[in-house]
This record gives C-alpha cells, structure tokens and sequence, in this order.
C-alpha cells in the first residue's frame, strides 16, 4: 500500500491551482467578459446610433521588474531546493526506495531523466511565475515560488525522514 506523500500532495495542487489559474478569464484582464454585458429586453435595437464603449483596466507600469532582487532570490532558492529534492531522491531510488510522485516515477529510471524533471520543474515554476508578472498578479508570481520551495523542501525532509 503506497504512503501518503506530502510531496506528491503539494506538487499536485500547484499544477491544479496553475490550470485553474490559467483558464480563468479574469486572470488575462483582457477587457469585459459576457457576463459584463446587459440587455434590457430581447426588442430590436432604437433606430438611432448607439455607441459602446468598453472599460478597460488602464496599462500602468509594472510595479517591479521580473527579475529584481526578490525574484532572484527566490529563483535561485527554486533551484536549491529542487536539486536537494534530486539528490535525495536519487540517493533513494539507488538505495532501493520507490518514488511516490507518479510524474517523477515516470523520469526516475536513470539519473538523467531525474536531472531533466527537476530542471523541467525548475524552468517551469519560473515560467508560470513570469505569467503571473506580465499579467499583473504580482502576489501570484510570488506565491508561486514560494510553493514550490515549500514542496521540494517538504519532499527532501520526507525522504530523509524515510530512508
């Protein structure tokens, strides 16, 4: 029977939270949406000319730029944790332990494929993290990091609890 695995747990909610996240509409803030439109009743529009005008979120400045100190901190945290996450996973998996994560399983056969999911996890963190910066949710590009190191470094105190 397999474990409980926090790991697993947190990794899988990032990703949810990250698709739930992007198929939003009021993430994009790309104008009005259907819902923002109302009718008064379904008659023939008035014979005279009607204009519309759409209320859109003025374009001000970023309030930082992506790659500020915070944000190089936290990147290069991103990197720690995730390649002491690869490393104990792999002193693991050479020991004769199984990987939990179902999506590691897959890349966990040899050492390079377990290189490959932990920077593909690395350069995908900071990709969503950019998403969030150039769409204006500043505390989402930040949260974003923050999970993730929180993930990997709930991961590398499992294993190293579970040899």
């Amino acid at each position: 029977m397999q474990r409980f695995s926090f790991h697993v747990a947190c990794k899988t909610g990032l990703l949810v939270l990250a698709i739930v996240l992007a198929s939003s509409e009021s993430l994009l803030g790309q104008g009005p949406t259907f819902a923002s439109f109302k009718t008064a009743s379904l008659e023939p529009a008035p014979a005279a000319p009607v204009s519309v005008s759409f209320v859109t979120k003025p374009e001000t400045a970023s309030p930082h730029r992506f790659w500020d100190g915070k944000n190089r901190a936290l990147f290069a945290m991103v990197a720690a944790s995730s390649a002491a996450d690869f490393c104990v996973t792999r002193a693991n998996l050479a020991s004769g332990g199984r990987e939990l994560n179902p999506v590691t399983r897959v890349f966990g056969r040899s050492t390079a494929g377990l290189a490959v999911n932990f920077s593909a996890e690395t350069a995908s963190v900071i990709g969503l993290s950019y998403l969030f910066h150039r769409t204006g949710h500043h505390k989402l590009e930040r949260m974003t990091t923050l999970v993730d190191i929180s993930a990997s470094g709930s991961a590398v105190a499992y294993d190293l609890a579970h040899r």
